[in-house]
């Protein structure tokens, strides 16, 4: 395999990461925290060089970029770019170790929220701010992925054929420019709509900021220890579950509705994501004495694979939370689990295999959604091959977790929020989780199932495949 491509588009991929060491560095002298300034500042320098290296040794070869050079390059990407991130965690004033300092950086730039600082309290805002942003950066990252990899015709990826979208079966490198401009523009408009509207809720500004940030790339870290700080209103809670949509639903969508385009009918997966999500809200409303916009925070957090939650859940509920969470967002979006569309396909193949055994002889519909999208073969192979690496994944994280000092229904239960990039929190029914207290080797096999959730097992199978069966 050639590298050298792969070096180009990490070098661009290092510019977002100065980008966010900058806005910190403004911060941090317009507010006087000064103390942790140099890390801030070694981060812009170290990025930049590194940038501008890594563009010049892989310029000449940049349209050489195989598909496996783009699935390389996704891994590459998360693993290099954590090491610019843990930068003021590691050589900050807290005395964070190299590993819990990765596992930090890991854990924002995948979008999970698993901490190894136990009291956010004691963060300075700066390195608050810093958390936050590698989430959004993380998630900013996966969409060109979504968009420029996955639409590629050799993998099917994320079938995205299934979901409107406007970049189809285009070539990587050449688009990569446009492609990053529109995806910034939506998602970054997004953000700063979120943030207005948390402003206007009456939010603090601070706090707004990180949450909105949060919000956006569905993680799971928060500026404060709890959710219950921030959101203190009935109309904050309204707001915040509009907010959580965003997230969940298809990324075009919004591209589409600020455009004005009537093809909304491209969109019913989304329309059956929304319908869903009242469904369960309802049955969790009559079946748990909670206020409605509770419920529904809670319920949109794990679909949306953020975990961050409010008010108390009774600890029974913990399974109907974590099957939420498995579920996750639309195809294009931010959110991981395993996916509402290839849960739909898998579970519409089934009755209709079981529906040729009544009747052999009747024309079914296999239609996506009442779209003019069909299931074939292809979408059935792909989603049952990402259920089946699901769970032998879960099966390996969680017997490596056993050896550490977790029983197995905390360990199986972390295992499947590892797995969709959810963070720990108490709706889920799992005791409260200590991270800086985990064994090395559970921390490290944690850092790589979070990558691994996030750019999917599919892509693991297909390097690997790649590696050991070339023929």
């Amino acid at each position: 395999m050639n590298f050298k491509p792969s070096f180009y588009f990490l070098g661009l991929s290092c510019l977002p990461i100065a980008l966010m060491s900058l806005l910190n560095i403004f911060y941090s002298f317009y507010f006087n925290y000064l103390k942790n300034l140099n890390s801030y500042l070694a981060v812009l320098v170290i990025s930049i060089i590194i940038s501008i290296s890594l563009i010049k040794i892989g310029k000449k070869d940049k349209d050489k970029i195989s598909i496996y050079g783009q699935l390389f390059l996704i891994f590459l990407i998360y693993f290099f770019m954590s090491f610019l991130i843990l930068i003021p965690y590691l050589f900050g004033i807290y005395n964070i170790s190299f590993i819990d300092s990765y596992f930090e950086a890991i854990s924002g730039l995948t979008s999970t929220g698993f901490t190894v600082i136990n009291n956010i309290n004691i963060l300075d805002d700066p390195l608050i701010l810093w958390r936050s942003s590698s989430q959004w950066v993380g998630s900013f990252y996966f969409l060109i992925f979504l968009v420029l990899i996955f639409s590629n015709k050799q993998i099917n990826f994320k079938m995205i054929d299934l979901s409107y979208i406007i970049e189809k079966k285009i070539n990587f490198s050449s688009n990569l420019i446009g492609v990053t401009y529109r995806i910034f523009f939506i998602y970054l408009s997004l953000t700063v709509l979120i943030f207005l509207l948390f402003l206007f809720s009456g939010i603090r500004l601070f706090d707004g900021m990180n949450l909105s940030l949060t919000i956006i790339s569905s993680g799971g870290f928060l500026p404060v220890d709890s959710l219950e700080n921030i959101i203190r209103s009935n109309f904050q809670s309204f707001l915040l579950c509009i907010t959580f949509l965003i997230p969940i639903l298809n990324f075009y969508l919004f591209y589409n509705i600020f455009l004005a385009r009537n093809n909304l009918k491209h969109h019913k997966e989304d329309i059956y994501l929304i319908i869903l999500i009242i469904i369960f809200s309802i049955i969790f409303y009559f079946f748990n004495d909670a206020k409605i916009l509770e419920v529904f925070i809670n319920i949109l957090s794990s679909i949306s694979t953020s975990g961050i939650s409010i008010g108390t859940v009774p600890e029974n509920f913990g399974l109907y939370f974590i099957i939420l969470t498995l579920i996750g967002g639309s195809v294009l979006s931010t959110t991981s689990g395993i996916k509402f569309l290839r849960i739909y396909i898998l579970t519409k193949a089934f009755l209709l295999e079981i529906y040729k055994l009544v009747k052999p002889n009747v024309i079914m519909n296999t239609k996506i959604m009442f779209s003019e999208k069909k299931i074939n073969s292809d979408n059935i192979k792909i989603s049952f091959l990402i259920f089946i690496l699901f769970f032998f994944s879960l099966f390996i994280l969680s017997s490596i977790l056993l050896i550490d000092n977790l029983d197995f229904e905390n360990s199986f239960k972390l295992s499947i929020l590892t797995l969709t990039n959810t963070a720990a929190s108490s709706i889920y029914g799992i005791e409260d989780v200590q991270f800086s207290n985990l064994f090395t080797f559970s921390k490290i096999s944690l850092i790589i199932f979070m990558i691994i959730a996030k750019v999917e097992m599919l892509a693991v199978f297909i390097l690997f495949r790649k590696v050991f069966f070339k023929n």
